[in-house]
Order: C-alpha cells, then structure tokens, then sequence
C-alpha cells in the first residue's frame, strides 16, 4: 500500500522473549482494518495524503451529513477518522481501498502518536518533579512553587515559568520503536517499549520519519598487562 501510516488502537503492555533470552518490553496494537474514505491532492486541496477510517466491530452511528462523506466513499461509517500522509513518487490508494497491517515489517521502526493519560490540575511536584521543601514540623514549604521571579527586573513573570496546571491528555509522539511482531490476520503488530495513552486509547502508527539504527553492543577490550 502506498500511505505511510495506519489508524490503532492501544490493546496493552506485555513482554517478550528473544531468541538469544533477553525480554523485551512491548506493546500490543490493534492496526486497522482501516478504509479509504477521502482522498487530498495537491491540485485541489494544496498536499496528497488520505482521511482513513478505522473499521471497529460495531457499526458507527452518524448524522446525515457524515453518512453523506461515506457514502461518496462506498464505505461503512466509521466514529475515528485520521489523516496520514502518501509514500512519495507512488500512487495514492482510492476511496474504498483497505489499508492493512501488512504495510509494516517486522524489525521497521515507526513513529507512534497519541494522546497521554490525563491527570487534571496538578501541582508542581508531580507536573514538573519540583523537589519541594523540608517535610519537617514547621517548615511550611513543603510543595510550594517558590520564587517565580524577580520584582525589580525584569518586574515581570517571564514566559514558560514551569508551574500548577493542566497535565496530560496532550499530543505525543513517540518515535524510532522497533516493530517486534506482525500478525496481519489478527490485525496486530507488536512494538518495542511504551507508546502513549491509555489501554483502548486510539493511536497513528506511521513509518518512521527519522529512522535510526539498532545500536550495537560495543565489546570492551581488556587493558594489557604491563610495567608499571
């Protein structure tokens, strides 16, 4: 398929073990079935990419409108839709065409995005990992932000102070994870480490834009014995 990336879904952590016995820390990821419902030229809307709809269990209830956007496609109505970009020099699929797990190859990287398990307001201890203040009797500084800044210059509190807010449920992207198992039967790959959000939270897995390298273990050579 010529798109570079696939609507998921977050099944869960588990882990694996390698050939050699080394356990690796994974994540299960339901990738597709996906459906072609729009496709974006450069001609008309300025980029080439196509909106994707994610093929659940159960049919999506949709108003009017939205039914008329599948229906142009001949395709079921979906409740996620996403937008992910066409493999330069190829064709880009059309309304209709499936998109599978089987774009992805066991030992690939890919980028994961998603959104992050939110937290609500917080303070600065958890938000930013502040230290705080003495936990002793009297101190009266125990997870307090402290100083924000100076009050004769600049007279101002300068952009960025790290403090009490909103935290989580933010745009992540995770990237460079090796892809450990493809099973395109069952619709699943099985990445290398954690990808954000939470179990059943939906995620774009897309190939990687800045792929890196396996490192390789470096061997150590022993010093020689010699004179002192």
């Amino acid at each position: 398929m010529m798109v570079n990336g696939i609507i998921g879904r977050k099944i869960g952590m588990t882990q694996l073990f390698l050939e050699d016995g080394s356990v690796e820390p994974a994540t299960v990821l339901k990738a597709g079935p996906c459906v072609v419902v729009q496709g974006k030229a450069v001609a008309t809307d300025g980029y080439d990419a196509v909106q994707l709809g994610f093929v659940e269990e159960r049919a999506a209830k949709v108003n009017k409108a939205t039914a008329g956007h599948f229906k142009k496609a001949n395709v079921p109505g979906t409740r996620v839709r996403r937008e992910v970009g066409v493999v330069a020099g190829q064709d880009a699929p059309k309304p209709g065409d499936q998109v599978l797990a089987s774009i992805f190859n066991q030992g690939e990287r890919v980028d994961v995005i998603g959104t992050s398990k939110g937290h609500g307001f917080q303070g600065v201890v958890k938000r930013h990992h502040f230290a705080g203040g003495a936990a002793s009797h009297g101190s009266m500084f125990h997870r307090a932000p402290g100083s924000i800044g100076a009050s004769s210059y600049p007279s101002r509190v300068v952009k960025g102070m790290r403090a009490a807010g909103h935290m989580g449920d933010a745009r992540i992207t995770v990237r460079n994870l090796k892809v450990l198992r493809v099973d395109p039967e069952n619709h699943l790959i099985v990445v290398r480490g954690a990808v954000p959000g939470a179990k059943g939270g939906y995620v774009i897995i897309r190939k990687a834009v800045a792929a890196k390298p396996e490192p390789q273990p470096q061997k150590q050579e022993k010093p020689k014995k010699g004179k002192k």
